[in-house]
């Protein structure tokens, strides 16, 4: 569907490390977003996603599948956090919108520390992942349009080695300025 349907282009698939705990972190503009870069990185991709989405019966059941673990956003989350350490000790990679909740255009204006925290907390290395043009996918009441997606996956920034907020600030300022120079690439 990526790649006939959505014309699906992928750019740095050599970055991706197939093995060991990862911390994927990504712009976001669409519900489509977390299969999208599953499908791209190749390997399960756990993602944190509101909970008010457990509360519908079947989407509940169809995120679950994709690794998806509930979060209360706008708070520290423990049992979030936990889960997903969980699953960077089972050698998981982790997803984390870094923005926390989509945008309209897809750049990343307000990044939160919580994937650097992740990454200190696990011990891995973040990858930096664009998304470009999923925003185009949905429409109120339609089905998904055949957009051109276009997603590039960055080079690997390593784990922060404390958890000094000066530290997450510093490597979640990078992580943004990566995947907003990959997404200022365009198509």
């Amino acid at each position: 569907m990526l790649h006939v349907y959505f014309r699906g282009i992928i750019h740095g698939i050599e970055n991706v490390p197939q093995e060991g705990p990862l911390v994927v972190v990504s712009n976001h503009a669409s519900n489509y977003d977390p299969p999208i870069v599953s499908n791209c990185v190749r390997r399960p991709v756990a993602y944190m996603a509101k909970k008010e989405l457990f509360d519908i019966p079947f989407l509940s059941k169809a995120i679950q599948l994709y690794g998806a673990y509930p979060v209360s956003r706008g708070s520290a989350d423990t049992k979030a956090i936990r889960a997903a350490l969980e699953y960077l000790e089972n050698g998981w990679a982790v997803g984390v919108f870094l923005q926390g909740t989509r945008t309209e255009t897809g750049k990343i204006t307000d990044p939160k520390r919580g994937a650097a925290l992740l990454a200190a907390k696990g011990n891995a290395p973040i990858l930096p992942v664009s998304l470009w043009g999923t925003q185009e996918i949905e429409q109120k009441g339609a089905i998904p349009r055949p957009a051109g997606v276009t997603v590039r996956i960055g080079q690997l920034i390593e784990a922060p080695t404390s958890g000094s907020k000066e530290e997450l600030e510093e490597i979640t300022k990078k992580c943004a300025d990566a995947i907003n120079a990959l997404h200022d690439l365009g198509r």
